[in-house]
């Protein structure tokens, strides 16, 4: 057995892990002791990561070779990368030719390596010379990056991981930390055990579990997080707990927000709020009197209308009571992807270019060009990611070139942005997995390695880069996402007008692309020129680390000399504004998004895994109880969703976490694994596209980040009479397959779920301790019923025809399938048994 040191894939913590394997096969995986995020500890996804690249996944989800479409609702074919590369490149020369190099558009996403990211951004700004490349990290941390720039003068977080050891205070506002960060939340929890006295102070509309340890919960109302900061720096300018000497000697612009914040009164914060005085009133007290206090914040506060705002307010109470610089204190913002810092670190967004250079800046462009060895960078600001999705529908942008991102399930107003692909003249996905929404629109697929099979490096939350090292060879023809691009950027050269001699692209390794984004680093807030390949290979290092420095910073600004013009840092004036789709008389309910504990984005990677499913195991939209009274919506029952963009189905859920007027749905649930058309016809132009049907995409005029945590909604009870379920536990090398063959059927339904599972079930002979099976669930509403054909294609996937299913085992197909038919009810049963003598159900189908 080999043992490979890497990282986790999953959120911004940034854990080490080492993954077990044998030829070219993961086995397992356990956390690394000496890395300095986890110490060894993993959460329940990164526990389970060695499941995810089984061969029977890979079998049934990777997208092992490219794939081309001779034209739109074709089936897919395997060409030759030469093939594929030469017809991108083709069509690329020939759209900038006939339109310009601006109708040409790159989405890629933070889940990429530093080294992918900047060979795509020098293909984009460097060798096409359009700004258009931007990354779902835009739904992700572009309001913490304005935030930090537009206050401390840097996209440069301030604190580590360290500080929750020396805060008297941590104050963790839009962040469910227990599941969206687990690993930093049990240092929470072992700081808290080992100091009683330390204050936790948690802010969110929804009580999750987080707010289970919190000394103070704050349940404001979606949006309301800027007059919450501001209340409290009202207070604690009145009480004089503010640091007057830091804010005379350190900052500017605190008397234009002092005249904004002397209308936030108590009265007014906690009724806009809707919070107790008395709450708001100790909070201010903490932040304000702790020794040290730790903000913790991630996407309640970044995915907002007003996200820069809240970000900025959140600083300017940092900045107000000398909270930073200092061991246990300082805004802390949790990467939510596992290399969104090290995407802002090359420039990968339409606003940036590499070392944090601005693309605004003109002596930033010279940099960068001079680097990348072009005549100039492009000075036009490219498309941000709701506006390149509008652009594509506009017929603006022909080319999208999608890698690692799965936009037609995360993006918000899918109606828009499938409109947008279906109006692209081509569409390429460089994708791991098959059965993203978004491959469905690509023209052209091109198969990418992934976790367990990458080399390079990432940098998580607190500024600290490790290496990502390949376990196992990558299966098929994947590659490597930095080589695709270099590889199809060298052909493009030659179709270009503009000559050089040599390619700009001479990457042979990772490691000579990441010299050259060392380089573009040299005398920047984020200069890792002391840094190398082969220090790395020893340990993580944190940045910035210059030249002949002996070790990186563990925290910044501790001299209180900041990244700005004239050092010192800068007051926000922020002035508080309501969300930009407010509840009223026809969409009287806030639907709020987030995270579920052991699921991961859209499920590409997680959804293989059916014991993931065993915390939430299916999709709801969870209610307050008297809500749901006073609809007469009972636990289970369908309901109708429906927002000014779309309208989804769904069972209710009774929740204690949320308000009154609140509603939640998980993020991950897409078309993937909840569906169904208005009219049940199967039609593609109707089939509803999961939560993010209902979101909106407007966004913060700063970051242009979109409001993903709030859209107002309505809710209706469903009244389809019809319903089916059926269950089946299925051959490990059947049951995902037998999953995607479902969705296609689902949209023949109003509603539909398929969600996989598991279980420890008893051996056939009774005598075992049992064994581990998985299974498909899949859930089924209409007015009436479908059609036979599709209710016996249901049935032959989950294994309930007399006839047995084509792929199944000998065994299988000799199981008895028992039948039960009411004519007057038409309600139809089948069930197959695993064992007659111990009459365990394999499969059952039920429907009526």
């Amino acid at each position: 057995m080999k043992e490979t040191q890497s990282t986790c894939p999953y959120c911004g913590v940034g854990c080490g892990v080492i993954i077990e394997s044998t030829g070219d096969q993961i086995t397992g995986v356990r956390g690394d002791p000496l890395h300095p995020a986890n110490f060894g500890r993993l959460c329940s996804k990164g526990l389970n990561l060695h499941l995810t690249a089984s061969a029977n996944v890979t079998k049934q989800t990777r997208l092992l070779y490219p794939m081309q479409r001779a034209s739109r609702n074709l089936t897919p074919q395997r060409v030759s990368w030469d093939i594929a590369l030469d017809s991108a490149a083709d069509k690329f020369a020939q759209v900038i030719a006939d339109h310009g190099p601006d109708a040409i558009g790159f989405y890629i996403s933070g889940q990429l390596l530093t080294e992918d990211y900047y060979v795509f951004n020098k293909l984009a700004k460097g060798l096409i010379g359009t700004n258009n490349v931007d990354s779902n990290s835009r739904l992700c941390m572009s309001s913490a990056v304005a935030g930090y720039k537009q206050t401390l003068g840097a996209d440069s977080p301030p604190t580590c991981y360290d500080d929750v050891n020396h805060a008297d205070c941590i104050f963790i506002v839009g962040s469910n930390t227990a599941f969206a960060h687990p690993i930093l939340f049990r240092r929470i929890e072992d700081a808290k055990k080992a100091n009683p006295a330390l204050k936790i102070i948690v802010v969110d509309p929804r009580r999750t579990d987080t707010a289970d340890l919190a000394d103070l919960y704050l349940p404001i109302q979606p949006g309301t997080d800027v007059m919450l900061f501001n209340g409290m720096l009202h207070i604690m300018l009145w009480e004089g707990w503010i640091d007057q000497d830091f804010i005379n000697t350190h900052t500017d612009g605190f008397e234009a927000l002092k005249a904004t914040v002397r209308d936030c009164t108590p009265e007014i914060t906690t009724e806009i709020c809707g919070i107790k005085k008395a709450d708001l009133l100790m909070a201010a007290q903490l932040f304000a009197t702790c020794k040290a206090s730790l903000s913790l914040y991630c996407q309640g506060l970044n995915q907002s209308s007003s996200g820069a705002a809240k970000n900025a307010a959140l600083i300017n109470l940092h900045l107000a009571t000398g909270h930073i610089g200092k061991a246990g204190a300082g805004p802390f913002s949790l990467t939510g992807q596992p290399n969104a810092m090290g995407g802002r670190e090359v420039g990968g967004m339409a606003n940036l270019l590499s070392g944090h250079r601005d693309m605004a800046n003109a002596a930033h462009r010279a940099d960068v060009a001079a680097l990348w060895k072009v005549a100039d960078v492009p000075a036009k600001h490219g498309k941000t990611a709701v506006e390149m999705f509008q652009a594509v529908a506009d017929g603006e942008i022909k080319i999208l070139w999608i890698a690692c991102t799965n936009p037609a399930q995360s993006m918000p107003d899918q109606n828009l942005v499938r409109q947008a692909l279906e109006r692209a003249e081509m569409v390429i996905v460089q994708e791991s997995f098959a059965t993203t929404a978004t491959c469905a629109y690509a023209d052209l697929l091109l198969p990418a390695t992934t976790w367990g099979e990458k080399e390079g490096t990432v940098t998580n939350s607190e500024r600290c880069i490790t290496r990502v090292r390949a376990a196992v060879n990558a299966p098929g023809e994947a590659r490597h996402d930095w080589s695709i691009a270099a590889e199809f950027a060298r052909r493009l050269e030659l179709l270009l007008p503009i000559k050089s001699p040599s390619t700009l692209f001479d990457y042979p390794t990772p490691e000579s692309v990441w010299l050259e984004h060392r380089e573009s680093t040299r005398g920047r807030d984020i200069d890792i020129t002391g840094m190398s390949y082969s220090a790395l290979e020893k340990s993580p290092l944190q940045w910035p680390l210059r030249e002949g420095d002996v070790a990186g910073k563990t925290r910044l600004y501790e001299d209180h000399v900041f990244q700005t013009a004239n050092g010192k840092a800068q007051f926000v004036n922020t002035v508080y504004k309501p969300v930009a789709e407010a509840r009223d008389a026809r969409y009287p309910f806030s639907l709020n998004t987030g995270r579920l504990r052991d699921q991961w984005h859209g499920m590409s990677r997680t959804g293989t895994v059916s014991k993931l499913f065993g915390h939430v195991a299916e999709p709801a939209v969870q209610m307050n109880v008297q809500d749901m009274t006073r609809r007469m919506i009972k636990d289970g029952d369908l309901v109708h969703i429906t927002s000014k963009r779309g309208s989804i189905l769904l069972p209710a859920q009774a929740s204690k976490e949320v308000g009154l007027s609140q509603t939640f749905i998980a993020m991950h649930w897409g078309e993937e694994y909840v569906s169904g058309s208005k009219d049940g016809d199967g039609s593609a132009v109707k089939a509803l596209a999961g939560v993010n049907a209902l979101t909106t995409s407007s966004f913060c005029p700063s970051s242009k980040q979109p409001e993903l945590k709030h859209a107002a909604v309505k809710i209706l009870k469903a009244e389809l009479p019809w319903t089916l379920l059926g269950m089946a536990w299925l051959p490990s090398d059947q049951a995902l397959s037998a999953r995607e063959a479902l969705k296609p059927l689902m949209r023949q339904f109003p509603f539909a779920s398929c969600v996989p599972f598991a279980d420890t079930v008893d051996t056939e002979d009774g005598t075992g301790t049992g064994a581990v099976q998985t299974g498909v669930l899949l859930r089924a509403a209409g007015h009436e019923a479908p059609s036979a054909e599709v209710l016996q294609k249901i049935k032959a996937i989950l294994g309930l025809q007399s006839a047995g299913l084509s792929g199944q085992t000998a065994n299988q197909s000799a199981m008895p399938v028992m039948r039960y038919v009411d004519k007057k009810k038409v309600n139809t049963a089948a069930s197959r048994s695993m064992a007659a003598k111990h009459a365990l159900f394999k499969a059952f189908f039920i429907s009526g």
